[in-house]
């Protein structure tokens, strides 16, 4: 799908300055604890010390929290204890329902293989006995177009073909004119919260988002990828969803 020159296209760190802009304000955890249960039995033991730091599993790192929803939070945790990681984690405060997603950097390219992969798990937590649908993956979004604004300078359209691809293409901003079809993750976490992740080809970049699809129509993510110097880079981002509209496939569905 993309034509662009390699000369002219732009690296992760060109493209994600400013694209927090309209990302919802962060949360301050302070004095919170929680463990959260992932499917494959693995536990994590979160303890959040002030706004910024966190001990997760005895380890501490940085974390910032977005409360997506009353009851819904948006965590991600980019690691200073480990080179090129990042685990994001989802849970609620009502369902006690939650997902994670650890991202990493691979040690180098591989042909025809996303330089960043990611990992995906379900869970509870201990808070409360888990109630509702439990989080996995879902075709909900196949076949919807939405145009997304993280800042002034930042537009993006997408276009979910599969359950393992998704088109996009800047329409304003340093990429303007730029657009590739890349593999994408799509999990349902609940009425109306869908997680999106995409895992980009031609740069090392992958992404963790929570769209509210729901009212609010705004989405919070996150960003781990290599810069243009090679160095490991977390970003925050967000902003706000604008629907364009939706086609059902006649015959053959997607896979």
């Amino acid at each position: 799908m993309s034509e662009a020159p390699e000369e002219q296209w732009r690296t992760y760190d060109e493209f994600a300055a400013g694209i927090a802009t309209y990302r919802l304000p962060n949360a301050d955890l302070s004095g919170r604890e929680l463990t959260v249960t992932l499917d494959d039995g693995t536990t994590l033991a979160l303890r959040f010390e002030d706004a910024e730091s966190v001990i997760c599993n005895g380890i501490k790192d940085p974390y910032d929290a977005v409360a997506v929803r009353e009851d819904v939070f948006f965590v991600n945790l980019p690691h200073a204890s480990v080179e090129g990681e990042a685990l994001t984690v989802v849970f609620s405060t009502t369902t006690h329902r939650a997902l994670a997603v650890r991202s990493v950097i691979g040690a180098e390219d591989v042909e025809g293989v996303p330089r960043v992969s990611q990992t995906f798990w379900s869970g509870t937590t201990d808070a409360g006995t888990a109630t509702g649908e439990r989080p996995g993956p879902s075709r909900d979004l196949i076949g919807k177009r939405n145009v997304y604004r993280y800042s002034p300078e930042h537009l993006y359209e997408h276009v979910y073909v599969s359950s393992q691809r998704y088109a996009w293409q800047c329409l304003e901003g340093v990429q303007r004119g730029h657009g590739d079809m890349d593999l994408s993750t799509v999990w349902k976490f609940q009425d109306g919260l869908y997680l999106f992740c995409f895992r980009e080809f031609r740069i090392a970049v992958a992404s963790v988002w929570l769209h509210d699809l729901g009212y609010a129509l705004k989405t919070t993510g996150v960003f781990l990828g290599l810069t243009g110097d090679g160095r490991s880079e977390h970003s925050r981002a967000g902003g706000h969803i604008y629907p364009l509209g939706a086609v059902s496939y006649p015959d053959a569905q997607p896979v």
